[in-house]
């Protein structure tokens, strides 16, 4: 900016794969998803394309970041599936198939974020709770899936964040 003050970095929009965009703990799939055979041999990935819309609803405020063990292969395989432009993917490298937070905590910095995932842990509840950055992790039911409440969420938490109506964290 030419009056020389930064412009704050958008919060990013952390996003699972499995348990948040294809919910394998649903006894049957659900209503609105397919199933597709995407590895050979493996169970079959519930693939909802409406997911696509509700992610682009997240591109207005955020910049999403695949935070999957799918790593590369989300924005390969999903992206195309979903319609969503290559969104960056965490490398976990050697902590697969492990928890994710060290490699979370090594991509995101002291950016403000939303954290959608099935499986966030006490480790990643604790680490939230003591970042100065805004935080928001986001429960997703594995036998669900992503919805519209989760989306609408992580709007407002945008809005909280963007006009400084929010404290260092929130659960």
């Amino acid at each position: 900016m030419r009056d020389g003050t930064r412009r704050p970095e958008r919060p990013l929009a952390l996003i699972d794969v499995d348990g948040v965009l294809n919910p394998y703990a649903a006894p049957a799939c659900p209503p609105g998803y397919r199933e597709v055979d995407l590895f050979p041999g493996e169970e079959p990935v519930r693939v909802r394309p409406g997911h696509g819309d509700l992610l682009r609803r997240l591109e207005t405020a955020f910049d999403p970041v695949w935070a999957t063990m799918w790593e590369r292969d989300a924005p390969r395989l999903l992206g195309p599936l979903l319609g969503v432009q290559d969104y960056p993917v965490i490398e976990f490298g050697a902590h697969v198939p492990g928890p994710k937070l060290p490699g979370v905590r090594r991509a995101v910095g002291e950016r403000p974020l939303v954290w959608f995932d099935d499986l966030h842990g006490a480790s990643a509840a604790l680490w939230a709770a003591r970042r100065r950055a805004p935080t928001l992790l986001v429960p997703v039911d594995p036998a669900r899936g992503l919805g519209h409440g989760h989306i609408d969420e992580a709007m407002a938490f945008a809005e909280r964040t963007a006009t400084g109506t929010i404290g260092p964290w929130t659960a």
